[in-house]
């Protein structure tokens, strides 16, 4: 199985997790290498590869590795994607990171996907489990191009891809993970900010930010069919209960 992005805290949780019930791990990176190596060594030597995944043949050709190296494919976990830090409203949003956006979460989610397909079209199984957010179910204040993306992801996307994969793989399944406010190398500057921490807890009844390993394992349960084999075209939100995103700071 592969874990794109697996340089990152969500992608490297999802590699141990699927590693730790006895799965061979291909492991994904794009500018992380250094914590991809490490990570490729904890697991034993998983083997490891590098690509943009907004470039084509590189997505290609990542999965013509990733297929020599393991003999086959039957699970993909799409976790790599790009939060942008910077609060833009939608007025001030140049379209330069719009664009940029799009490419790092939804095309780069599409050209996975494509490939992943492919493959299983080639061996008539298969399951593929993509990473949203929170953001494209409620929206995000200053991140109108993430939001847009994710709701992209999770809604026509899934929606349609859960349909598709049948025609190829009888039982395929596709599902989709929603994490909302979660500690990685990704959003650790921003969540080191107490008051933030406060603010975007504020709607959840478990008050916390979650951990990687918080969504890794809802990542392993839907890629299973021992424990998911008749669940499909389904978000299941890792928020811990999160109903919508503070709106006004003195609310």
């Amino acid at each position: 199985m592969l874990v794109t992005g697996a340089s990152g805290g969500i992608g490297g949780a999802c590699a141990r997790a699927f590693a730790a019930e006895g799965c061979e791990v291909v492991v994904h990176f794009h500018q992380g290498r250094d914590r991809a190596e490490a990570l490729s060594a904890e697991l034993g030597g998983a083997p490891l590869f590098g690509a943009d995944l907004r470039v084509e043949d590189e997505v290609d050709e990542l999965f013509r590795q990733a297929v020599e190296a393991v003999g086959g494919l039957d699970v993909c976990a799409a976790v790599a994607g790009k939060w942008p830090e910077e609060d833009l409203p939608l007025w001030e949003l140049p379209l330069e990171r719009w664009e940029e956006t799009l490419r790092s979460n939804l095309t780069t989610t599409y050209l996975t996907a494509r490939a992943f397909l492919r493959e299983v079209a080639r061996n008539g199984h298969g399951n593929l489990v993509l990473i949203g957010s929170t953001a494209g179910l409620f929206g995000e204040a200053g991140h109108a191009d993430y939001a847009a993306a994710k709701s992209a992801l999770v809604h026509g996307l899934l929606l349609s891809l859960k349909n598709e994969i049948v025609r190829v793989a009888p039982g395929g399944r596709v599902n989709v993970v929603c994490p909302g406010w979660t500690e990685s190398p990704m959003t650790r500057t921003t969540l080191t900010d107490p008051d933030l921490v406060r603010r975007v807890t504020r709607t959840m009844p478990l008050r916390k930010v979650a951990q990687p390993e918080d969504v890794a394992r809802q990542v392993v349960v839907l890629a299973s069919d021992e424990l998911s084999g008749h669940v499909t075209g389904q978000v299941v939100t890792v928020a811990g209960g999160m109903e919508g995103r503070l709106l006004h700071e003195d609310a």
